[in-house]
């Protein structure tokens, strides 16, 4: 289209609406509907070659104000102006931009109109003049005789009349702390719980010598199975075979081997062995309680070699023996820098000891010299040592229970850094709590682990990897307060092991080691509490088991009424 047209096309502009824009803006699409698409490609084109100053609507009163001032003091020269350019350019300028030159002079003179200076100025005088609706908060007035609320006298440590009250605090000298150790040395055999009853104290004591004589080991042999459950069976519990020994929860038990009378040793969590003699009668007259450690009593044994020997173990850096002949507790060994976990003997005849660590060391104690006993020291590759045990027959193997693994080491390639083991089980998916060789051959290994699951692997060949027999699901989750599970062999039977319950009602089970259930200890009015720590005797048909609370449940072949 040729710009000799413009006009034509243009000629009807004044019926249209008009559309305000800056100048150099591309139309809207409004003004696209408004103009033909020749026109409006030929506008684009004249619009991007010219550049003129923009005509904007204020957006505020002080813009506003400015461009009122402006058009009022100039509006007769700008019509003048334009007029001439209508004039001079009418061969020139297109009637689009004529247009155009006639709205910018209709906006200006409507803007001035409008008045806006004035008005701004009289809400300038408005704003100056306004009074200030804020209010002072007036602060309130004491009252001189206003109600005191009474308060406590006790809290304000005075007494009635006013006086101040001493300090009740202890003074530095007098804290004790409860795990600050016992001083080393002897310990006297006195019963904390027995005062002003020590005549009677060191008859039972003559009688615990007596039944303490070592005698000839009798030949183990593996009962029948049906016979093994009969005498089960048999074994009840009673009234009198409950009763509390220690003040808090069991973590550790023993019972001596007299064939004669029942005596059960326990160590509980604050360091206390309490020995319960069953055949005394009233029940507390056969209780002893003593004070040896200052932490946990983690493992108790009685001497295989001289049944007068009590030896127990604590968290705090202490192993003691308790001598029934001597009426003392002996210190065998002590390591104020390391945490004690466990024990067992080296040999026989009790004279050699190993001891595990929590900082998974293993020290050799050999309680044979004079004075202080001798150490061997050795670090093994585990995070912690839980329990040990040495190998019924070939004793220069032990077993350790770890964080999470179970580890088989040679005595005889132990080395002072890092030990390797000689077997490493490593199936167990969350906390171990123990693991125990059967106690004939030592051709099983039995485990217990936070995973709920009871395990027994095959050990009768020493090889880099001992397969897994049985795995039986049991409910190991015991929590916080209670003593953690520890399934253990039965002396008497080489392929049967038991383990506490948390079932309903409560009970003490026996498993054979293919996990079939053997035999479950059940009598909900005598046994109404979880069992955590159990021991059996070794040639008589007693079961004894310790909870949390202190209390020892005693199971025996002879059976008697619960009432």
């Amino acid at each position: 289209m040729s710009p000799q047209n413009l006009p034509q096309n243009n000629s009807n502009d004044e019926e249209k609406p008009q559309v305000k824009r800056k100048l150099g803006e591309l139309p809207t699409p409004e003004v696209e509907a408004m103009f033909p698409k020749e026109e409006y490609s030929l506008q684009k084109l004249a619009l991007g070659s010219q550049v003129e100053p923009d005509v904007v609507i204020p957006r505020n009163t002080k813009d506003v104000l400015s461009l009122s001032n402006e058009i009022q003091s100039s509006q007769d020269g700008d019509d003048d102006e334009i007029e001439t350019a209508d004039m001079d350019s009418s061969t020139e300028l297109s009637a689009y931009e004529k247009k155009r030159l006639k709205n910018i002079s209709e906006n200006a003179e409507f803007f001035a109109s409008l008045h806006l200076l004035e008005t701004a100025a009289r809400l300038r005088e408005m704003i100056a003049k306004r009074p200030s609706h804020g209010t002072k908060r007036k602060k309130p007035k004491k009252a001189e005789d206003e109600i005191v609320c009474r308060r406590s006298m006790r809290l304000l440590k005075v007494d009635p009349s006013g006086v101040p009250l001493p300090d009740p605090s202890p003074q530095p000298e007098s804290v004790v702390d409860q795990y600050t150790r016992l001083p080393p040395g002897p310990l006297e055999m006195i019963p904390e719980n027995q005062n002003g009853k020590n005549e009677m104290f060191k008859g039972i004591m003559q009688m615990w010598m007596k039944i303490s004589q070592p005698r000839n080991k009798s030949t183990k042999k593996l009962s029948s199975m049906k016979r093994y459950q009969a005498n089960l069976t048999g074994m009840v519990i009673s009234e009198d075979t409950i009763c509390k020994v220690t003040k808090s929860r069991i973590c550790s038990m023993a019972i001596h081997p007299s064939e004669t009378r029942t005596l059960v040793a326990a160590g509980d969590k604050i360091g206390q062995v309490g020995l319960w003699d069953l055949t005394q009668q009233p029940r507390e007259d056969g209780i002893f309680t003593f004070i040896l450690h200052s932490q946990v009593v983690s493992c108790l044994n009685f001497s295989p070699a001289n049944p007068a020997h009590l030896l127990s173990l604590s968290h705090d850096g202490t192993l003691r023996c308790g001598d029934f002949t001597r009426a003392t507790f002996e210190e065998v060994y002590r390591n104020e820098e390391k945490d004690f976990s466990y024990f067992d003997f080296l040999a026989d005849d009790a004279s050699t000891l190993i001891v595990g660590h929590w900082n998974a060391g293993v020290a050799l104690v050999d309680r044979r010299t004079p004075g202080t006993s001798y150490e061997q020291f050795f670090q093994s590759n585990m995070s912690l040592i839980r329990t040990l045990q040495v190998h019924p027959l070939n004793r220069h193997y032990f077993v350790a229970a770890g964080a999470r693994n179970v580890h088989i080491y040679d005595l005889r390639h132990l080395k002072s850094k890092e030990t390797k083991p000689l077997i490493s089980i490593t199936e167990h998916m969350k906390s171990l709590a123990s693991a125990y060789f059967s106690p004939f051959t030592g051709n099983r290994v039995v485990t217990t682990c936070a995973d709920d699951n009871l395990r027994v692997f095959d050990t009768s060949c020493m090889s880099s990897k001992i397969p897994l027999l049985t795995r039986v699901r049991h409910n190991n989750n015991t929590g916080r307060w209670l003593s953690r599970f520890r399934a253990i062999w039965d002396p008497k039977q080489e392929d049967c092991f038991i383990v506490g319950s948390m079932a309903r009602p409560r009970s003490i089970d026996v498993f054979h080691e293919s996990g079939e259930l053997v035999h479950s200890f059940i009598d909900e009015e005598c046994l109404a509490s979880v069992c955590s720590i159990n021991v059996m005797h070794p040639t008589q048909n007693i079961l004894a088991g310790g909870n949390s609370s202190g209390r020892i449940h005693v199971f025996k072949g002879k059976k008697k009424s619960c009432q």
